[in-house]
């Protein structure tokens, strides 16, 4: 084994920061929730099914646009540090970035302009509270949390400092505030 951390279970500390992360190596995928780091379950064949829908529409939308449009897996650092000692990372399934500055080479660095998680099986509430409280915090745009189980779309806006939440149910369709002009329908997002 080298020197460099493999994982979080290989180490004794219980605190980790971005350059912690770099270190590890292995097939899994961890976001870092104030230093604790928290693997990520593979995503199933209805979430993968809605990215690419998602994906799909952004993308075309964009293309020749100055926002860009990512997918999972993509280091999302909300408040990153020069020496890498913050201890945020997120993976959102889908974020559009407007500003290039943001764009480094590995990560993302800044809040981006939409962030979007479909929820599975293995997400938790604790994990959707920290993810709202830290779009929050760093003044993400918009954040959707899309929930495949129940076909209804949480979409929440920033204005003056808090979020303005809206629900839309299955056959909605969702006009994209960071984005002007770009719609969503809902019913292509649940067919497989």
């Amino acid at each position: 084994m080298s020197d460099a951390m493999r994982s979080p279970e290989s180490a004794e500390n219980s605190h980790y920061t971005y350059a912690n992360y770099l270190e590890w190596e292995g097939p899994q995928r961890y976001q870092l929730f104030g230093g604790e780091a928290v693997m990520m379950a593979s995503p199933s064949v209805v979430h993968q099914a809605i990215l690419r829908e998602l994906l799909t529409d952004f993308n075309n939308f964009l293309r020749n646009k100055p926002c860009q449009v990512f997918a999972a897996p993509l280091d999302v650092r909300l408040f990153p540090k020069e020496d890498n000692s913050d201890d945020i990372v997120l993976q959102p399934d889908l974020l559009v970035v407007c500003d290039k500055d943001k764009l480094g080479k590995g990560s993302v660095n800044g809040a981006p302009d939409l962030a979007i998680e479909i929820m599975s099986p293995s997400n938790s509430h604790r994990e959707l509270f920290l993810k709202f409280q830290y779009y929050l915090e760093a003044g993400v745009r918009e954040y959707w949390v899309i929930d495949p189980e129940t076909k209804k779309v949480q979409v929440h806006v920033y204005e003056n400092g808090h979020y303005i939440s809206t629900l839309y149910k299955e056959n909605a369709h969702i006009t994209v505030s960071v984005v002007p002009g770009l719609e969503i329908a809902l019913e292509s997002l649940w067919a497989k």
